[in-house]
């Protein structure tokens, strides 16, 4: 069934319409503020942005969905799910007009930051309830359909809001002032979703009353200890150690990869911000295309090859065409790589998450994965760091490139030696 019969089918319920309403909304939003953010951090002509200063931009953006993800949960499964979908968007809200407001009057890029991590950190709940609330808004025959459409969607809309934050940057200017009409308007924008939530009954999205469920305290006491269970658990099981281990290693050799590509556009293919921000738009593009694309040939790669097969080719796609694109140093190049990259990461991230599904017994699979989201984004932000004490002041380094494209060849033929010529393990044949 296409996409778009997917969508048509899912959207006959009035409940799921809503909910996705204020998903695509939220998502939207998100959109404008990441560039806002990004803009800021990187394309602001009142600052001379760093290496260092991109890698806390990343570390902002990043950080609350690695570190809170985990704990979203204890809360979502004890506060009602609508009320904080109602409530969440004004919290944001405020703390947006307080960004707005500290960009405005020129403080430290701390404060700023410091304000930017609390509406992450508001919006990583927002976005947990958001998915504990669809089974109650979808039939359960339908629940995979709304499962595989609405993410896509929320995407989409993310992609959307940062072009519209693109377009109204040209309106509102590139000073710290347009910066801050950027984050009031994604705060307004937020603040729909709240009334669309509004137009749920309170008691719709759950969750159910458990009588045996435990504290909060004990339930974050419970996230810790079961995390450790699920790193002992997916250790003993080849297979997905292996693919979480390469799609680390894809998140930390990208992550050097953009943040050489973003201080490249800033300083060394241009010195003028606007040109640098449009530019760099162009590889954001790209990149998304790479990963609609990834969608698409991955499901009839792995028809023909075992998702074990098709990891290391695309690991080692990645480092040799990074590095045959790139190490001229040209505009164009990295428009390409960052299509490259784009189909080679998603495609690594699918075939991790098929793995994963597979070969990790039911009872750990919620652990394993609360371990798959802080190595997606942890490592990214590790990788952010390590860029900084290595990259130039104008961005161009061969170190980094080489390292990168090496990297990923490495990490196909380890990913090979790991789990050559074994078969998968089917749960039932997994132990602790």
């Amino acid at each position: 069934m296409s996409y778009v019969s997917d969508l048509r089918a899912v959207l006959r319920g009035r409940d799921f319409r809503r909910l996705f309403a204020t998903r695509l909304v939220s998502q939207f939003s998100d959109g404008v503020f990441q560039f806002a953010v990004a803009g800021y951090a990187f394309f602001t002509p009142e600052k001379q942005t760093s290496a260092v200063e991109a890698a806390v931009a990343f570390a902002v953006l990043l950080l609350p969905y690695s570190i809170l993800g985990p704990f979203a949960g204890v809360f979502i499964d004890r506060w009602s799910r609508r009320q904080i979908l109602v409530i969440a968007p004004i919290v944001r809200g405020v703390l947006l007009v307080l960004a707005a407001l500290l960009v405005a009057l020129n403080t430290p890029d701390w404060c700023f930051y410091a304000a930017a991590l609390a509406v992450l950190g508001v919006n990583r709940f927002f976005l947990s309830a958001l998915s504990a609330a669809l089974p109650h808004v979808v039939e359960g025959e339908r629940l995979l359909l709304a499962n595989a459409v609405t993410p896509t969607s929320g995407t989409v809309a993310t992609f959307l809001g940062a072009g519209v934050g693109y377009v109204l940057r040209l309106s509102f200017g590139a000073q710290h002032g347009g910066t801050a009409l950027l984050l009031v308007f994604s705060g307004v924008v937020f603040g729909l979703s709240a009334l669309i939530a509004s137009t749920m009954h309170r008691r719709l999205l759950g969750p159910s009353y458990d009588a045996n469920l435990p504290q909060a305290r004990e339930a974050v006491r419970n996230v810790m200890t079961g995390m450790i269970d699920g790193a002992r658990h997916v250790l003993h099981v080849r297979a997905p150690a292996a693919a979480l281990a390469s799609m680390a290693a894809h998140r930390f050799l990208y992550g050097m990869t953009i943040v050489m590509t973003v201080m490249l556009y800033r300083f060394y293919f241009t010195t003028n911000v606007e040109a640098g921000l449009s530019h760099i738009t162009g590889v954001l593009a790209t990149s998304g295309l790479g990963f609609f694309a990834a969608a698409l040939i991955t499901p009839w790669a792995t028809d023909r090859f075992r998702p074990e097969r098709w990891i290391p080719i695309m690991l080692a796609t990645a480092g040799v065409l990074e590095l045959a694109l790139c190490l001229p140093f040209q505009q164009i190049g990295f428009l390409a790589a960052g299509f490259v990259l784009g189909v080679t990461g998603q495609s690594v991230k699918i075939c991790t998450d098929t793995i994963v599904q597979r070969d990790v017994q039911d009872a750990y699979l919620g652990r394993v994965f609360s371990i798959y989201d802080m190595l997606f984004n942890g490592m990214f932000v590790v990788a952010a760091a390590v860029a900084a004490l290595l990259l130039p002041a104008n961005g161009k380094s061969y170190l980094i490139l080489v390292i990168a494209a090496v990297g990923y060849v490495l990490s196909a033929l380890g990913y090979r030696v790991i789990t050559g010529g074994t078969a998968p393990r089917t749960p039932q044949e997994v132990t602790r």
